[in-house]
């Protein structure tokens, strides 16, 4: 997908309208910004090198309404957008930092097979990956070898619980979400069956409890659903969820342990931005150095 030079505010909503859960990388520039010049080349040699995300060229003298709604006040700052929903900011001219963003926000658009698919096989709804706060996050009873955070940032790692087969997987996310289904991956013989999802939980929860409070929702899941299939939830319960806690019981054939190949959150933001809500600005923003 080729650079596109954002003419005036209603092009910027357009654009913005019309990219749905593909990761958008928007360049708010200046004309008269030194920085902003040096590291034009370099952003448009990005756009051609991830092309399956789409790259905005936005000058603030044009599109004030578009810079003085999403808090720009210096140039070049870059903003990561999905769905409409701020990801990630930078500011200043730093294309290493900026190329690390990107890196980190371009893959989680993929399926659970690998395959480019940007709404996951169901219109409307979105991989949450970026939004999962992988600091907060801890499971209990993972294997020491096959643990939790190296399951969450690398796609050829799986999750595998120790010394049963029960595990308790906590997952924060960095604003509330709307959850709408998952996708797991697991052998048909060691993958998860009945799991019990728990939701804006202040601690993790511990397996007595698990085995003992009601649930916001329970599962029982066939070798079929460990296919990477979406496996929907009760969408209404799951409307402003900040942290999501899942109760995997035991497995599919009461094997030792559990292994889960692949884990994917389907939905969407809570919070997504308002791309007519703009303030008018007065006088010229700074610029970076």
């Amino acid at each position: 997908m080729p650079l596109i030079v954002v003419n005036d505010d209603p092009h910027f909503i357009q654009e913005m309208n019309n990219q749905g859960v593909k990761l958008v990388v928007v360049d708010y520039t200046a004309s008269w910004c030194g920085p902003c010049k040096r590291i034009a080349p370099i952003f448009e040699e990005l756009s051609r090198k991830y092309n399956r995300a789409i790259f905005l060229k936005v000058d603030v003298d044009r599109c004030k309404e578009a810079a003085a709604s999403q808090g720009v006040s210096a140039m070049p700052t870059f903003i990561l957008y999905r769905n409409k929903t701020k990801l990630d900011r930078i500011q200043g001219a730093d294309p290493q930092a900026l190329e690390a963003k990107i890196k980190q926000y371009y893959g989680t658009v993929e399926s659970v097979d690998g395959d480019e698919d940007d709404n996951c096989g169901i219109p409307g709804v979105m991989n949450l990956s970026s939004f999962i706060y992988k600091g907060q996050c801890e499971a209990l009873n993972e294997a020491d070898d096959h643990s939790l955070l190296p399951f969450l940032e690398n796609a050829n790692s799986y999750l595998e619980s120790d010394c049963d087969p029960q595990l308790i997987i906590s997952l924060a996310f960095t604003q509330a979400v709307k959850v709408h289904s998952l996708k797991i991956k697991a052998p048909a013989n060691s993958g998860p069956k009945v799991i019990k999802l728990f939701i804006n939980l202040p601690n993790t929860i511990d397996f007595d409890a698990a085995m003992s409070n009601i649930p916001t929702q329970e599962l029982e899941l066939t070798p079929k659903d460990l296919e990477g299939i979406p496996v929907n939830l009760r969408y209404v319960k799951f409307q402003n969820v900040q942290n999501l806690q899942i109760f995997v019981k035991d497995n599919q054939n009461n094997e030792e342990t559990t292994r889960i190949d692949k884990l994917i959150i389907l939905g969407l933001p809570l919070a997504t931005t308002n791309m007519g809500d703009f303030k008018r600005v007065a006088g010229k923003v700074g610029e970076a150095h």
